[in-house]
């Protein structure tokens, strides 16, 4: 794995991770990961994509993983939305210019598919392959507003760089009621107990974003519905969406089976979706990762 790092769009230094594979290279899969995470949590299904001829990259977002600094401290951003947005890019850009001659896939998770989606329509010449989604969401307009507005006073009141107690419960507080199962706070990403264990004892991961990073992920929500920005999507750009029917993030499917719908009526004529039952937020790590791993390297292979 070769590293590297380059000036944030918003403020200290972004990290990013190259694997090569094992054999000839036959395409790229750049990997945009979630809130409250870091790139190194995607390295087993990079692995299994290196096997299969895939370079995989990744960079860790502002506040996040390896980039979190002086500059931008654990859980901040700087620059909203749009910069963290421009890193994302910024990383494709040096893709494509590196190796040209590989087709390259996004692959954003959680907030790194909100992310992937503001690229679709932000850089829609950006030369990229196709986009795979993987735990979207789509909300009601009216809670978007209402989080913002939420989000806006709670900065008033303790500034855009303190953790948020109140947001995080706001945003997350509902997921786990869902599982009877459940016995920590964060057992509705994964219905494997081993794999939540892995999330929770990462000191990387699960910590309470700022309420500055919430209003910036709302904000890109929000900017990701509007019909005028749908429409400026590559309409013959191949999408998959991927989530479990069991992701609270996606409305149990309903809210993805949405996101996909409006994609379709924006006119992007090469969507599709698959929802995997019994599935909870991270689909990539769940009891049927194989079965995920096997259909992303399908769709992959079928759009090289």
């Amino acid at each position: 794995m070769t590293t590297g790092e380059f000036a944030s769009a918003g403020s200290g230094s972004v990290k990013y991770f190259i694997r090569e594979p094992e054999g000839e290279a036959r395409g790229i899969v750049q990997f945009v990961h979630g809130i409250a995470e870091h790139s190194g949590r995607y390295e087993r299904v990079a692995g299994y994509l290196a096997g299969q001829g895939y370079v995989t990259a990744s960079e860790d977002h502002m506040g996040h993983g390896a980039s979190v600094s002086e500059q931008c401290p654990l859980g901040c951003v700087r620059g909203g939305w749009d910069a963290m947005a421009r890193d994302v890019n910024e990383l494709t850009r040096r893709l494509r210019e590196s190796r040209p001659e590989l087709p390259l896939f996004l692959l954003g998770h959680s907030m790194g598919s909100f992310l992937a989606r503001t690229c679709l329509y932000t850089w829609p010449d950006s030369g990229i392959k196709g986009a795979v989604l993987s735990g979207t969401a789509w909300q009601p307009g009216a809670v978007l507003a209402a989080g913002r507005l939420m989000c806006r006073l709670e900065i008033l009141r303790h500034g855009a760089d303190r953790p948020s107690e109140f947001l995080t419960k706001m945003m997350f507080g509902a997921y786990t009621k869902q599982f009877d199962d459940a016995v920590t706070q964060d057992d509705w990403i994964n219905s494997i107990r081993e794999e939540v264990e892995l999330y929770t004892n990462d000191p990387l991961c699960g910590f309470t974003p700022s309420g500055g990073l919430i209003l910036s992920m709302m904000d890109g929500m929000s900017r990701n519905q509007k019909k005028g920005n749908l429409a400026k999507m590559p309409r013959g750009l191949p999408v998959l969406f991927i989530a479990g029917d069991r992701d609270p993030v996606g409305g149990n499917g309903k809210g993805v089976t949405r996101c996909f719908e409006e994609f379709r009526k924006a006119g992007m004529r090469d969507a599709e979706i698959k929802l995997y039952p019994g599935a909870r937020h991270e689909v990539l790590n769940e009891k049927c990762s194989r079965e995920v791993r096997g259909d992303l390297l399908a769709w992959l292979d079928a759009h090289l």
